[in-house]
């Protein structure tokens, strides 16, 4: 997708790692403006990079956030020396991997912060907007933000535009049918016939409750009704409006509507600048839209109307960036690579536990595969229903990037790091994160000169506790993977502390996690895509929860038939 996009889009993108930037540098240093998510949404996020708008888009897999690599990677090529900007939805993942990918720019002496919209109102109460999704009205965020940037703010300034712009934007939508993920047979929802579901996420989560469905006078009613209801203190009656198509709704039936909810904003004393009707944000086949509602003031509006040139979104003249200094920054001028320290080799018996390691993801990669379906029926249940793709591309870049240690006779903590960051950086998402920072941390307590001994295993399954909940900010009862790792691993530090085997004791708490996991249906999701659908989920078990588990036990029977 991304190699078409750029070929048809020469002019304004040209293709990177992890996404697009701008075809042209900008003729002086501006912020950069990232805006980014998973797929399935066009034109959000890379149809609307070009000048006035963003200076690049970090492009995820379908309806999973992108990597921390990837994130760094397109910073890297858009940066021009004033600092960069991500924006994006709020989402667990992509709050995760961009923060992750700020902080490593922010240590390598390029300043980056990140923005995480929550205009979304239908999926927290007002008094808790920080838990709020962002959905549509992203896209008037990140178009402000973008014009800012362009007139040369600061990056702090940008920000501020962003938390502005953010703080004055409602959205509100409805589905009268789930979207289908690439590949698989069925929706990830459906909506009865004659009703219509209130508050749809845009990656396919479903609406928080149903109705019957409505003429669109009544349909308008609602949405506006339901933004009027939180109108900011002390908003003004200009508004940026956006009346935004899912994917399988028709222009024709979104200008019906508009009629009606352009005159129900005339009665409230609402005056539409420049308002858009049409495909913005979509969910790949998704039937269904979204209004937004953005109160202007005097700078908001300035840049709300600001030009921009972008394959999928026009407005105004953007003056041409000409001459030799913006000639001279076309090409990118490359970013010396620090070079990488030489993976220490395994010695002596650390060879056998290398050995162990490599079976142990075989393993896991087997049953992940076999489960890949199940654990995506799983997911879509109360969520977007990728987990189970995601976890096969994140153990596929795994187990590919720990055979290749393995033949190089890397030492176990060199592969099993290798391991983490290749499933970090090609799953992208919440868990790819977090298996990757997993990983990672519980290969930095093995030796590279001897098998390791059972105290040294328990401090590696502790510290990829800590390394986990410390990422991802879960604990025991949010209904995560951390409820069947946090007993997984305090049922191995008790077991091996007790003088038992390793390799029985990674067994027995194996066992204790697949109990925990099962578990995992009564309890209401407090983190993540699941929350806004909390009772939806209950008498389910969590799915990162379920894979954990699935993985331990598969590992365990593995291990223990190889003598590991």
């Amino acid at each position: 997708m991304i190699a078409g996009f750029a070929a048809a889009h020469a002019e304004h993108v040209r293709e990177v790692p992890g996404g697009v930037v701008r075809a042209h540098r900008p003729a002086r240093p501006k912020v950069a403006v990232l805006t980014g998510g998973g797929s399935g949404h066009y034109p959000a996020f890379c149809g609307v990079v070009g000048p006035g708008f963003a200076d690049g888009s970090v492009i995820g897999n379908v309806f999973t956030s992108p990597s921390a690599a990837q994130a760094r990677s397109v910073a890297v090529e858009a940066d021009s020396g004033a600092g960069v900007l991500f924006m994006f939805g709020n989402y667990a993942g992509d709050v995760m991997n961009f923060g992750l990918a700020a902080r490593q720019l922010t240590d390598e002496g390029i300043p980056a912060k990140t923005f995480a919209v929550t205009d979304d109102i239908a999926s927290a109460p007002a008094e808790d907007t920080s838990k709020r999704r962002g959905i549509a009205g992203g896209f008037t965020v990140y178009k402000t933000a973008s014009a800012a940037a362009e007139e040369g703010a600061s990056l702090d300034e940008v920000v501020r535009v962003a938390e502005h712009t953010n703080a004055r934007t409602r959205t509100l939508g409805v589905a009268f049918a789930g979207c289908t993920l690439p590949g698989h047979r069925e929706p990830l929802f459906t909506v009865p016939e004659g009703r219509l579901g209130l508050g749809l996420g845009i990656h396919g989560e479903p609406g928080v409750s149903e109705s019957d469905l409505a003429t669109a006078d009544e349909l308008a009613r609602t949405l506006v009704e339901g933004l009027l209801a939180e109108r900011p203190e002390g908003a003004g009656s200009r508004v940026a409006v956006l009346l935004n198509g899912l994917g399988a709704t028709k222009y024709e039936e979104l200008y019906v509507l508009w009629g009606s909810v352009a005159r129900l904003l005339a009665e409230a004393g609402l005056e539409p600048v420049r308002p858009e009707v049409g495909e913005l944000v979509t969910s790949l086949d998704m039937a269904g839209c979204s209004l937004t509602l953005t109160w202007l003031d005097d700078e908001l509006e300035r840049l709300w109307l600001a030009p921009a040139d972008s394959p999928a979104f026009r407005r105004g003249e953007v003056a041409a960036a000409t001459g030799p200094a913006a000639a001279a920054r076309d090409t990118p001028e490359p970013r010396a690579a620090a070079a990488a320290a030489p993976a220490p080799v395994a010695t002596g018996t650390a060879r056998r536990t290398a050995a162990a390691a490599v079976t142990a993801l075989r393993a896991a990669h087997t049953v992940l595969h076999e489960q890949e379906e199940a654990l995506g029926k799983l997911d879509a249940i109360a969520g977007d229903g990728d987990h189970g793709r995601g976890m096969c591309k994140g153990v596929d870049a795994a187990l590919a990037a720990a055979e290749k240690a393995h033949t190089a006779e890397s030492a176990p903590a060199a592969l099993l790091g290798a391991a983490g960051d290749a499933w970090a950086a090609e799953a992208g998402g919440t868990s790819g994160a977090l298996w990757g920072a997993g990983l990672r941390a519980f290969g930095s307590a093995l030796p590279d000169d001897r098998a390791p001994e059972p105290a040294e295993l328990a401090a590696g399954a502790q510290a990829a506790l800590e390394a986990v909940t410390g990422l991802g900010g879960a604990e025991p009862g949010d209904k995560t993977l951390v409820d069947a790792l946090h007993p997984f691993v305090t049922a191995f530090v008790r077991d091996t502390g007790a003088g038992g085997s390793a390799a029985a004791a990674f067994a027995a708490a194996a066992r204790e996690a697949r109990t925990a996991a099962e578990t995992t249906a009564q309890l209401r999701p407090r983190l993540g895509r699941a929350r806004p659908l909390a009772e939806r989920s209950v008498g389910t078990p969590d799915p990162g929860a379920t894979s954990l588990a699935t993985v331990l036990n598969t590992v365990a029977d593995a291990l223990g038939t190889a003598g590991s």
